[in-house]
């Protein structure tokens, strides 16, 4: 191809300028012609543009015709089809946030870019790691079992065979190979090639059936589902990158250091361990060294000390006038944190301690609601309603989480939204896979404390099928050594079964049902007299999942084990073995022959953590089986099914490890030049009923100029109060819509010559193969070529003026649904 020349002409603005001395803005409106928009585009009508509403030409007095209309029908023209994706695609959030320049967000992604290589090299673990610092989630061929589905990076999903020896074309040597069956044929591969290329096929939900295998005749199916697997976690991650960059914006004065705070570290009775002691070195720093809000995770095992690190940090900020709020999942453990804070602040009678629960009367709440208003309660404890709108803080300063994968979807949302506004600290020992993984990229702080307290004895887990036997075995030895036992079932319903059995089998020894639904003042009886030792046996739902420290329980039964999430069984087993006398849970399963393949991985992968410490490793390995909802959102787990979760994982990490070079600049709306040369003329009817023309062709180009949502909102109004506009009304918002978008994209100018549409920019060939990757049309994905500062595309033909802004138009809208995956500064 030759070289490209512009279209020798006067660069048009989209509308001519407005002044009230130039002559030439009547250039738009043709008043003497009213039939002229049918006449000299008789083709274009089907393009039509007009619905019932369209204003009917034959009357001289149309503009009295045709009434106001409120309401609009529903459209289907390309501008309706635009708004509804942007609205679908970019989410109300972006309407409301604000701008960032381009330096200050530099300086930013280059923080985050510092944090994510100390969040890697901190919590790299066991997992061996790809050059690059890209996390690695290939499997080993050797562990796999004939029958499990695998993913080929290049191929697509198959079903594994086997590895045997075989002789290659090339050599007499047999080597081994790895037999993958997908569904047009067998194929195999090279034991060594294997290795780099083979991810296990894991789903969110409980099947792991693939919908169909991969064909090994025809890859671009498996390369499209690829694609959009990248986009959707590019979605993600740019969604996250945002998040926390404008929480970096967020300032507040750093806590002053006092001599108190050391004093009141010396009240700790117990030596800390190492872990503890960098995990109270990490919440110090980031509550009087920095000025953005602290959102830190502390991930330790049940009774390494979590609680600890709370404390100090509650002091801290409520010794600098602030409020603190502690927020449990449950009640029992909300009335634990407030017996142990209560307990560790009563040597400072300035400080007020207060509980909001449903235990308490109206007055008593109350009472409690004002006084954490007015400023008089400095840290306040309870479940989720201190989230409510009634409670109104003060002066809000820290919010502890404890448990977080425990709250709901709305709950948790509520705690995000505090974290742009308040320093956040979340206890977990099973961290939530989302907070697990954003702990590992550096999106957010992390401080683990794997090491056990010098004390603390590993506990004994047995795992088997359940017999009546063998539980009356185990209580017995508890009983008889003086200790005290939990039996735990998932659901009410079974929980009086239990209690009938255990009454034959133990006549003479106390025992109590504990669950969520009991009334309040019942369940807090029953919970402190288990505590204080009166009831030997607590039958319970796994209400007492989180929380109750119980020195002297130290055998705990789970009954119908698969029922439970590995994080739950997790926490429930890390209720006995609080003392330093050995501790044991019996797991206790029905027949094998009824669990699901997920449920029977599940209790391995718990078999295989009996250390302590390992809650970390096991959240991990609940990540990959237990699944994705509570990851990503439910969106997200189609985009999973397609190559699933180990694949998905690795391309997340690449994704997030590069995330910085998926931005792209706009350019400011005035300097967008639209080369081609196109003046509609409005229809003198439609002039007459428009009540102010200039006004509202000036209103549409301010609307423009500001940002899209401007842009969809006046287009909206305009419709809304005068119905569908002529289409060379259409043809001008179009232009203006398209020097929008190109703003935007980055996009400088546009320009047509012959069959050739170019388009002038700065982004770079990584944003625009994402963009086109996103694109849904073939036609114009498979027109454009990135040529070094251009976007180029070769049409069939040379369009007339209108049809080559109506394609240009299309072009954009799409380009621009990709924006999501891309930071916009």
């Amino acid at each position: 191809m030759g070289s490209l020349h512009p279209v020798p002409q006067v660069c048009t603005p989209l509308l001519l300028k407005f002044s009230s001395s130039s002559p030439s803005i009547w250039t738009i409106f043709a008043v003497n012609r009213p039939l002229l928009y049918k006449q000299r585009y008789p083709l274009l009508t089907t393009m039509a543009v007009y619905t019932q509403g369209r204003l009917p030409v034959s009357s001289p007095n149309t503009h009295k015709l045709a009434p106001k209309r409120e309401k609009m029908e529903p459209e289907t023209d390309a501008i309706s089809i635009l708004h509804e994706k942007i609205r679908r695609d970019h989410g109300k959030r972006e309407a409301t946030r604000p701008a960032m320049d381009s330096q200050e967000a530099d300086m930013y992604i280059q923080l985050v870019k510092e944090q994510q290589q100390r969040g890697l090299q901190k919590l790299k673990g066991d997992r061996e790691c790809k050059e690059g610092g890209v996390f690695s989630y290939k499997v080993d061929p050797y562990t796999l079992r004939s029958g499990d589905y695998v993913v080929h990076k290049k191929v697509g999903v198959g079903r594994f065979v086997g590895i045997k020896f075989d002789v290659s074309r090339t050599s007499t040597e047999p080597i081994e190979y790895v037999f993958i069956e997908y569904a047009d044929g067998m194929a195999k591969l090279p034991v060594k090639q294997a290795t780099r290329m083979l991810y296990r096929y894991n789903l969110p939900n409980e099947t792991k059936k693939p919908r169909t295998l991969s064909k090994l005749s025809d890859t671009s199916a498996w390369e499209r589902r690829k694609t959009k697997g990248k986009v959707a976690i590019q979605k993600m991650v740019v969604d996250l990158m945002e998040l926390y960059l404008h929480r970096l914006k967020q300032k507040r004065p750093p806590y002053p250091r006092s001599p108190a705070m050391a004093e009141f570290a010396s009240q700790f009775p117990y030596e800390p361990t190492p872990d503890q002691k960098q995990a109270f070195i990490d919440v110090e720093k980031d509550l009087t060294d920095r000025e953005t809000p602290m959102d830190r995770l502390i991930c330790g095992d049940v009774g390494f000390g979590k609680t600890e690190v709370a404390l100090r940090a509650i002091f801290c900020v409520v010794s600098a006038g602030k409020q603190a709020m502690v927020l449990a999942p449950t009640i029992v453990l909300a009335k634990q944190h407030f017996d142990v804070i209560s307990d560790r602040f009563s040597k400072y009678p300035s400080i007020k301690v207060g509980l909001l629960s449903r235990f308490q009367g109206k007055a008593e709440k109350e009472e409690h609601l004002n006084m954490i208003k007015k400023g008089d309660l400095d840290i306040i404890v309870g479940t989720h309603s201190l989230l409510g709108n009634r409670v109104v803080y003060n002066n809000l300063g820290l919010l502890v989480v404890d448990e977080e994968q425990r709250f709901g979807v709305k709950q948790k949302e509520k705690i995000a939204s505090f974290k742009t506004s308040v320093d956040v600290l979340t206890l977990s020992a099973t961290p939530i896979p989302r907070t697990l993984y954003l702990a590992l990229t550096g999106f957010r702080d992390a401080s683990l404390i794997s090491t056990p307290p010098p004390e603390r004895v590993p506990i004994k887990t047995h795992l088997s099928a359940f017999g009546k036997e063998k539980v009356i075995a185990a209580i017995r030895y508890e009983l008889d050594r003086g200790g005290q036992v939990f039996y735990v079932l998932p659901r009410i319903k079974g929980l009086e079964e239990v209690m009938d059995f255990l009454k034959q089998s133990f006549p003479d020894v106390d025992i109590a049902i504990a669950h969520g639904k009991q009334y309040s003042k019942q369940l807090e009886e029953t919970m402190e007299k288990f505590a204080q030792g009166e009831i030997k046996i607590l039958i319970c739902t796994n209400i007492v999942e989180s929380g109750l420290d119980i020195q002297n329980a130290n055998t705990i039964i789970i009954q119908d084990v698969q029922q439970f999430g590995l994080a739950q069984l997790y926490q429930l087993r890390g209720r006995v073995g609080r003392a330093d006398r050995e501790a044991y849970a019996y797991l206790f399963y029905p027949d094998k022959s009824l669990l699901s393949d997920q449920a029977l991985e599940r209790l391995a992968a718990l078999e295989e953590c009996r250390e302590l410490g390992q809650g970390f490793q096991l959240a991990e390995r609940d990540m990959g089986i237990r699944g994705f909802g509570t990851i990503f959102g439910e969106q997200q787990t189609g985009d999973v099914g397609n190559v699933g979760i180990d694949l998905f994982f690795e391309m997340l990490f690449e994704s997030l490890s590069k995330v910085e070079e998926h931005r792209v600049v706009s350019v400011p709306y005035q300097s967008v030049e639209i080369d081609i040369n196109i003046n509609p003329h409005l229809p003198s009817e439609y002039i007459n009923y428009l009540e102010n023309p200039m006004e509202i062709i000036n209103d549409a180009e301010k609307a423009a100029e500001k940002d899209i949502w401007s842009l969809m909102q006046f287009t909206e109004n305009l419709r809304r109060q005068y119905g569908k506009e002529p289409y060379s009304m259409e043809i001008l918002l179009k232009k203006l819509y398209v020097r929008r978008m190109a703003a935007d994209l980055g996009i400088s100018r546009i320009y047509a010559s012959g069959k050739m549409v170019g388009m002038e920019t700065s982004m770079s060939k990584r944003v625009f193969k994402l963009m086109t990757d996103s694109m849904i049309s073939d036609v114009h994905r498979n027109s454009l070529i990135f040529d070094g500062d251009q976007i180029r595309a070769e049409l069939l033909l040379e369009l007339p003026r209108e049809q080559l802004l109506n394609w240009i138009f299309q072009c954009l809208a799409e380009l621009h649904a990709s924006l999501p995956a891309l930071i916009k500064y």
